[in-house]
Parts: C-alpha cells; sequence; structure tokens
C-alpha cells in the first residue's frame, strides 16, 4: 500500500515534469510491459497458447515484469486459481465481494499473491521446476529499479518519472479495470459453465 500510495504521487508529479522524451518512453514501455503482461504472462506461461524459442519466453516474462503485477509464477497462480473459480467462492479478485475488491482491494488486502508452495505447485508445477522463474519470481522489481535507473540516466527525473511511475499507475489500473468492470458489466455472450 505504500508503494502504491508512492507511484499514485509519483504519477501526479510526472505531469509537471512534461517532455517529449518522457512521453514517448511511457508509451513504448506501456506498450512493451502490456505485451510482456498479455503475451508473456498470460497467453504464455498461464495458458501456454503458444510456443516459442526460450530465450524469447524469458524476454518476454521479464518484459511482464516491467508492469511490477507480481512475479511470474505467482501470477500465472492468480490466474489459473481465477480461471478455476471465475466469478465465486475462490476467485481471488471476484466482483462478487464488491467492486473495490475486484480492482485493488484484493491487493491492499495484502494476502493476494501470498501463496504457499503447495499452492505455487499445484497451479503452476511447469513453472516451479524453472530456476529462472523461481528467481524472478522473488526478485520481479530488479527489472524495474535497473529500468529506473536507466531512465533516470538517459533522461533526468521527466523520463523517470513518466517512463516509470505515470505508466505504472495507468497500466496497473488498466489491468484492475479487467478483474473489476469487465467481469462487473456486460453480458455472457455464451454459456462457460
Amino acid at each position: 500500500m505504500i508503494f502504491l500510495s508512492i507511484a499514485h504521487l509519483a504519477a501526479v508529479a510526472a505531469l509537471f515534469f512534461w517532455s517529449w522524451p518522457a512521453f514517448i518512453s511511457a508509451v513504448i514501455l506501456y506498450w512493451i510491459g502490456g505485451t510482456g503482461i498479455g503475451m508473456g504472462f498470460h497467453r504464455l506461461l498461464t495458458h501456454r497458447g503458444y510456443r516459442c524459442p526460450k530465450v524469447v519466453e524469458y524476454f518476454l516474462v521479464i518484459c511482464g515484469s516491467l508492469s511490477l503485477e507480481g512475479g511470474p509464477i505467482t501470477w500465472v497462480v492468480t490466474h489459473r486459481i481465477h480461471h478455476a473459480h471465475t466469478d465465486r467462492t475462490g476467485d481471488p479478485h471476484t466482483p462478487r465481494d464488491g467492486g473495490w475488491w475486484a480492482h485493488i482491494g484484493w491487493i491492499l488486502d495484502g494476502r493476494a499473491q501470498d501463496y504457499d508452495q503447495a499452492t505455487l505447485e499445484r497451479y503452476a508445477p511447469d513453472l516451479t521446476k524453472d530456476r529462472f522463474y523461481v528467481w524472478l519470481n522473488r526478485f520481479y522489481y530488479v527489472p524495474l529499479l535497473l529500468l529506473g535507473l536507466i531512465l533516470f540516466g538517459f533522461g533526468g527525473w521527466s523520463v523517470m518519472l513518466w517512463g516509470i511511475f505515470l505508466r505504472l499507475t495507468l497500466a496497473l489500473h488498466a489491468t484492475w479495470l479487467v478483474n473489476s468492470a469487465t467481469h462487473l458489466w456486460g453480458r455472457t455472450r455464451f454459456a462457460y459453465r
């Protein structure tokens, strides 16, 4: 909660440090992080929807870690549990517990991705055997820290604030809207149970 508060304040501060390099960095990094989450964490790791060389897989997952949505193993476990219990008891971010819960409450609670080893091995046995994923799951914030240092060195405060904090805040809320808004509004066009 402390980091999220700081990130939101820094995102607002970024607006006072406008520059074209900062804006362009944020747009490019938003796309890279989103691609890493969508193609890497979601389609590739969670659903194994396609195959690619291991180096490409690792690259996509590192890009996904730039979104600061947790380590790849815990992200996959959360998503696989979500699919196993979609919008029912057991869904980590079910909107049945309220829109606020589905959007961000489940993270602020502090237990969102705090799984024991047995749960990790049950829902992601393929990933818990990979030493790179085990390391990245524990130190998922390291690529973002390195990126922050690079951005600061490249463009100073404006590029770092836009490329890290503003981009990150917008990306997190976009992801959380999938958990809340898209599960609260709309209609089911097909039977899924």
